[in-house]
């Protein structure tokens, strides 16, 4: 009597099951009998609504939130289930959050999400956090929980992302002019940008070591470092929410000199932002500046980098050309180790006492190409036993890919799971499982196919790279065993009655673990062949019997007819009775000789043992009611 698939029992509902079985023989009275299972309570996972419902339980939150903030909570709920914690329906105001219990493990079904899941069942929001939009943004998560005994449960989150009110970051103006006289001193304010938003902090991108001025990241007053000598300067300012990095604004501050020498050279354009694919070949020209003398002498103009010694290997010169140098190799840790993003600062020298020099900014961010497909591992087999349970463990299925990031994959198996293949794959993991029974007389070894799939790997998400690989299963064949018979020696008393034959027994054994076919046969104490074998029923064949006889009967039992190499011997004792000798008032007794099983006597003793605090009052007021008798007595005396 197993459970059947699918049930579900709950001790809080029905804590009792009564079954009635019923069995029947030919030609012999029917037998009914109860069978009480009784349903206790135990510590189970279970999802409670709405998280576990089919729509899943919902979340709502500003856009502006800050990044990686709790959204939503997965908590241990009382008796051994599972409750979820939100915010309040509507924009939520962000819970306390418990930590659970460490023996739970919380996985995220779905990736294709900025959402996190920590260790801890906490839903974060992204490391940068959610783009602007004047939409509403939904994120539907799938989310499982499992203990250490394997019990799972799962259920569905919507997280709906409202727009936000908050005013976004902005100039008033993208370009400033300023003119400030050469006779202005370190530390004195040149000019002062302003953006409108909120939490506004400023900063100056360009040039990235700024030599000459400096800015206040709170008021946005630039000032100069030292006693300026240039004609001209050109700054990059960004202004942003502190909050919210992603909120920002870029504005550009052309600062002239006033009573230095105007006649640097000029260029377009003045900075050069841009993106390249890392397949861009060495060679290639990025940008072309046209730079004019604004003397007007048209004196030759030299052209040569400076920057960081990582990114300025990567360009070169070629007269007023810029060109990449080497290749942009995204996937090497030298690149992200930079960040993906290449600068430098191209010099343009006018000659002349003294010469006129000119700086044009460059900032160059590289982008992924999918260059490389996924890689199957050489011999990926496994070896399971061919009477493996559902959920096995099988192996895990580990492909490698060199697009960064690395081994970035997933994993689908083909044709899905299914009667002629019985497994599933983890998508993210690559962890084979059995969902099915091993059909081992039909399969020596299952072949399954399995594709890999890199992801992230390229800037458009619909250029995907796959391969297909070969992993085989075998079954190992789980060894025989002889079979288990109850009881292994039987002493029986009969009375030869009338007739040719009598019953004397039934051999009750069973094959494990497969439930073949056994064959039984007489091995030894047969005398004069007076017992005789028909499947696992011995009969006596009846004689003429002067006196009471007994027999030692030995039957052997194997499972494969003609192999029995794994069997077992059953030991009978048969005491034979002739018609005529007087017997006890039952024709037939049959005694079975139980196998010898411990007897376990559990004696429990009831003992109670105070706590030091109850003796301690205990004794307290012992001794004052002590003195309050003798008091009342000494009193009476008195009277």
């Amino acid at each position: 009597i197993t459970l059947r698939a699918g049930a579900e029992l709950d001790a809080r509902q029905v804590n009792q099951y009564t079954l009635t079985l019923w069995a029947a023989c030919p030609e012999e009275n029917e037998v009914q009998e109860h069978l009480f299972v009784q349903v206790t309570r135990g510590q189970v996972l279970r999802c409670d609504n709405p998280f576990a419902s089919a729509g899943g339980d919902v979340v709502q939150v500003l856009a502006d939130v800050a990044p990686r903030t709790p959204l939503y909570a997965v908590l241990l709920q009382p008796l051994g289930g599972l409750m979820v914690s939100g915010g309040d329906r509507g924009v939520c105001s962000l819970p306390t959050f418990l930590p659970p219990p460490i023996s739970l493990q919380f996985r995220l079904r779905n990736h294709e999400t900025p959402l996190t899941l920590t260790d801890r069942g906490l839903v974060l929001a992204p490391a940068n956090g959610f783009s602007p939009s004047k939409d509403i943004q939904t994120f539907r998560l799938e989310i499982e929980v499992m203990d250490r005994h394997g019990h799972n449960c799962s259920g569905f989150v919507r997280v709906e992302v409202l727009p936000s009110s908050r005013s976004h970051v902005t100039f008033p103006e993208a370009q400033w002019a300023v003119m400030v006289p050469k006779s202005i001193g370190p530390l004195e304010v040149v000019t002062q940008v302003h953006a409108s938003g909120h939490n506004i902090r400023y900063a100056i991108l360009a040039p990235v070591a700024p030599a000459l001025f400096t800015i206040n990241e709170m008021t946005g007053e630039i000032c100069s470092t030292q006693q300026l000598e240039v004609a001209h300067a050109h700054l990059l300012v960004q202004a942003y929410n502190v909050l919210h990095p992603n909120d920002h604004a870029i504005a550009t501050v052309n600062i002239t000199v006033q009573g230095t020498d105007q006649w640097a050279p000029s260029c377009v354009p003045a900075i050069f932002v841009s993106q390249v694919p890392e397949t861009v070949s060495p060679g290639s020209t990025l940008v072309t500046l046209r730079c004019t003398d604004s003397s007007g002498t048209k004196r030759p103009l030299h052209y040569a980098l400076e920057g960081p010694p990582a990114s300025r290997s990567s360009f070169h010169m070629e007269g007023p050309q810029l060109q990449v140098n080497t290749t942009l190799d995204y996937d090497s840790e030298a690149m992200a180790a930079m960040g993906f993003q290449l600068t430098a600062t191209i010099v343009v020298t006018a000659e002349g006492q003294p010469p006129q020099s000119t700086h044009v900014p460059v900032f160059l961010t590289v982008t992924p190409v999918n260059e490389f497909t996924p890689v199957c591992p050489s011999g990926t087999t496994f070896t399971m036993m061919e009477t493996a349970a559902f959920g096995s463990f099988v192996g895990y299925m580990t492909g490698t890919d060199r697009d960064y990031p690395q081994n970035s994959l997933e994993y689908r198996l083909e044709g899905g799971p299914g009667p002629a293949q019985p497994f599933s794959i983890d998508t993210q993991t690559g962890e084979i499982c059995v969902v099915g029974p091993l059909d081992s007389k039909r399969h020596k070894s299952y072949r399954l196919s399995v594709q890999l799939i890199d992801a992230h790997n390229d800037v458009d998400p619909a250029k995907r790279r796959s391969s297909l690989c070969e992993v085989t299963v075998h079954l190992q064949a789980v060894p025989d065993q002889a079979p288990v018979c109850t009881p292994e020696m039987q002493e029986l008393w009969i009375v030869a009655g009338p007739g040719n034959r009598q019953p004397v027994t039934h051999l009750v054994c069973q094959d494990s673990p497969s439930d073949a076919a056994l064959t039984y046969a007489i091995a030894g104490g047969n005398k004069d062949g007076r017992f005789q074998l028909e499947g696992n029923t011995i009969f006596y064949l009846l004689n003429d019997l002067p006196e009471p006889r007994t027999y030692v009967l030995l039957v052997k039992v194997w499972s494969r007819p003609g192999s029995p190499r794994h069997s077992t011997v059953v030991a009978l004792v048969v005491h034979v009775t002739p018609r005529s000798t007087p017997v006890p008032p039952s024709t037939t007794t049959w005694q079975t000789m139980l196998q010898k099983e411990p007897l376990v006597i559990m004696r429990t003793v009831a003992e109670w043992h105070p706590p030091a605090w109850f003796v301690a009052v205990l004794t307290v007021s012992s001794a004052l009611l002590l003195v309050t008798l003798g008091c009342m007595v000494w009193r009476m005396l008195c009277r």
